[in-house]
C-alpha cells in the first residue's frame, strides 16, 4: 500500500496537476497537499535519480505578475497589482 506522498509523486510522474487537482483526485484538502508537496519535492531532490520536481509558478491573471517568492504555496492576492485572481501554480516530476 502507498502512503499518501507515495500517490503524489506518481500522479505527477503522469503530469502536470495543481493542489486542488491532486486533492480531488486523492480525496485531501488543498492545504494538506501543499504540505504534503514540499515533502515530495524535497525527496524528489535527496533521491539522486534522474528526475526533478517542476513547479509552473502562479501567475496573476489581471497583471501576469508570475515573481512569487514561494512557488509552492497559493498566494492570496498578487504582490504587484493586489489582485485575488491569482492562478495556481502547477507541479510535475520529470
Amino acid at each position: 500500500m502507498e502512503t499518501t506522498r507515495q500517490r503524489i509523486a506518481e500522479t505527477l510522474r503522469e503530469g502536470p496537476a495543481t493542489a486542488s487537482d491532486l486533492g480531488e483526485s486523492l480525496s485531501l484538502p488543498t492545504p494538506v497537499v501543499y504540505e504534503h508537496l514540499e515533502h515530495v519535492s524535497r525527496s524528489v531532490a535527496d533521491d539522486g535519480a534522474d528526475e526533478e520536481f517542476l513547479v509552473a509558478p502562479p501567475e496573476c491573471r489581471d497583471c501576469g505578475f508570475d515573481g512569487f517568492d514561494d512557488p509552492v504555496n497559493e498566494p492570496s492576492r498578487c504582490p504587484e497589482c493586489k489582485s485575488e485572481r491569482v492562478g495556481e501554480p502547477a507541479f510535475v516530476i520529470r
